[in-house]
């Protein structure tokens, strides 16, 4: 039997992935610098903010995010967690309809607004077609969650950016899957007077060839077709049935199980 083990696209082993709240002006700002760098980031907007004060304004969003994940951020940033459960699912709900129109695309993720969420939220979230949800609790490691609804980030920008950047870098063991998940609000940079902190960030982390730029539902679908991966009992083929292709170790080798075909994981050359 072939030893297999799954790797990010193009056998990486690591994924960099952002996620940034509220739609708010300097979203602009922050997505001309990861389009610069080759980053990718989700954007959790409130649908029934756009245009409010300095929120990026309904026609603007989609153009804005292109290449980017637009996500549920609620309707009207309550803390949800303190909300009647019909309300909850209008916020949510609605929040998708609205978003869907706008992007042209199906919007399947959220990050709990105020970070309030429990276990009865968590257990909707899959009815309302929520795939994942981003918390606010920063873990400081770079592990990969076992519960995309409750999706623990590595850290918060402003919470030791760079050296946990720096050290993400360095990551050399293939045995292991390694992802770093950076959060905020891209108002804080105006506010801290530090963009220079995420071009610096974006600086050390971009361009790296083991490592694969991603947005959180672009890491969630990837996931799900790996487990969706037909194994013959003794692991010498395998179908994929899913859109996208899944790349494996076969015994050290790298093989693209792509979307809709049956491979061989033995006698690789």
């Amino acid at each position: 039997m072939p030893k297999v083990i799954l790797t990010f696209p193009e056998g990486k082993h690591k994924v960099l992935t952002m996620s940034y709240d509220d739609g708010r002006a300097a979203d602009r700002k922050l997505v001309k610098v990861f389009n610069e760098y080759g980053i990718k980031g989700s954007f959790h907007v409130n649908s029934g903010l756009l245009g409010f004060e300095d929120r990026i304004p309904e026609e603007e969003v989609a153009q804005l995010y292109e290449g980017h994940e637009i996500s549920t951020h609620t309707v009207t940033h309550p803390t949800i967690a303190r909300s009647p459960k019909e309300q909850l699912i209008e916020e949510i709900i609605e929040d998708r309809k609205s978003l869907e129109r706008i992007a042209g695309y199906t919007v399947r993720g959220l990050s709990y607004p105020n970070g309030s969420y429990n276990r009865l939220i968590k257990e909707m979230l899959p009815y309302l077609g929520i795939e994942y949800a981003r918390t606010v609790h920063s873990t400081g490691n770079f592990s990969i969650p076992d519960d995309f609804h409750e999706w623990n980030p590595t850290c918060h920008h402003n919470r030791n950016l760079i050296k946990l950047a720096e050290d993400f870098v360095q990551l050399n063991k293939k045995q292991y899957l390694y992802m770093m998940y950076v959060w905020g609000h891209s108002y804080e940079f105006d506010n801290d007077q530090n963009w220079d902190l995420i071009e610096t960030f974006c600086e050390i982390i971009s361009n790296k060839s083991e490592i694969w730029y991603a947005t959180n539902i672009e890491i969630v679908d990837y996931f799900k077709a790996f487990q969706n991966l037909k194994f013959s009992a003794d692991s010498h083929f395998v179908y994929n049935p899913s859109a996208i292709s899944v790349w494996l170790s076969a015994d050290n080798n790298i093989i693209e199980v792509k979307a809709g075909k049956q491979m061989n994981l033995i006698s690789i050359n």
